[in-house]
């Protein structure tokens, strides 16, 4: 079987359609469909059935597609070790990141870079729903994504490959002539009655939320949900509500004008992860890629450990 209509065959089984294997590919879809009828002769079993208006693989092109996965992890497990005895970690690596976790780590990380010769880093900024990051492996070599879970159970581990980054303390965002702000800690039940700038749903920081509320035995108040903490720090420092702000990179522009309080008796933290393909994340370029993110990781936590107090319990 040609390897290249395989890995058609991975991408059909990963983004679930026709239409959008061909604009991944840079192909029309009629030559992805026929790529595909001539893989199927090859195997000798219908691999795509109808479903609708689309096609679905059948249990035979599933399976299929897991072995082009294994394929194409061996083929870039060859390179790799070919480009490591010609210590060559050459060639261009995609990146995609949600914002804070670029404003936190990828100018360290281009600056690490620098000193790699024939390696260029393409960023791209994106903020999904937790469960979402891993969708974007497809369209990116490197993916930043961030969860509420310390062991990234939100996502399938059998597809995606995941490397821990960092841990990242979430703080209580207030205004400076806020009530709490003269509290060294906060505990839930200060919290009640308060007016919330939240997230979206499915965003990470809205468990820590619903963690709050129920330690508290009481539902918090989310008046305005946003996705950008650069709103939020807006809304905190124009004295309309607290929220929860992450804890290396709060304050932003608005430095002056916000408190962050460390909270007890509910766990709250954000792990920050580098999300791959299992065959891409075999490649010698995109493996110095994480090997930089993850100095620049132990680096930004370091610096902050060295400034603030420990973590309450």
């Amino acid at each position: 079987m040609d390897v290249r209509r395989l890995e058609l065959l991975r991408e059909l089984a990963e983004r679930g359609s026709i239409t959008e294997v061909a604009r991944a590919t840079h192909r029309t879809p009629s030559a992805v469909s026929q790529q595909l009828r001539i893989l199927e002769r090859e195997a000798g079993l219908p691999l795509t059935e109808k479903a609708g208006r689309g096609i679905v693989l059948t249990d035979a092109g599933r399976a299929l597609a897991r072995s082009a996965t294994d394929v194409a992890v061996a083929i870039e497990q060859a390179t790799a070790l070919w480009d490591e005895f010609r210590n060559d970690p050459t060639g261009e690596v995609s990146l995609a990141t949600f914002p804070t976790g670029g404003q936190m780590l990828l100018p360290g990380v281009v600056n690490r870079l620098d000193a790699v010769g024939g390696l260029t880093l393409h960023c791209s900024d994106r903020d999904p729903e937790s469960d979402d990051f891993p969708a974007l492996t497809a369209d990116f070599d490197i993916v930043l994504a961030h969860t509420a879970s310390s062991a990234a159970t939100n996502w399938p581990t059998t597809d995606v490959a995941a490397v821990k980054l960092m841990t990242e303390p979430l703080d209580i965002a207030l205004p400076p002539g806020h009530p709490l702000a003269s509290k060294e800690l906060l505990d839930p039940e200060d919290l009640i009655g308060e007016r919330w700038i939240g997230v979206p749903w499915g965003y990470p920081f809205e468990r820590t939320i619903h963690d709050i509320s129920a330690a508290a035995g009481s539902p918090m108040n989310v008046v305005q949900r946003f996705g950008d903490t650069r709103v939020t720090e807006a809304f905190v420092a124009a004295g309309l509500g607290i929220a929860i702000l992450p804890c290396y990179t709060a304050g932003g522009a608005y430095r002056s004008e916000i408190v962050l309080k460390n909270l007890r008796g509910v766990v709250a933290e954000r792990h920050i992860f580098a999300l791959m393909r299992p065959d891409r994340a075999e490649r010698l370029a995109v493996r110095t890629v994480v090997d930089a993110l993850r100095a620049e990781a132990d680096a930004v936590v370091a610096a902050n450990i060295h400034r603030n107090p420990p973590r309450a319990a």
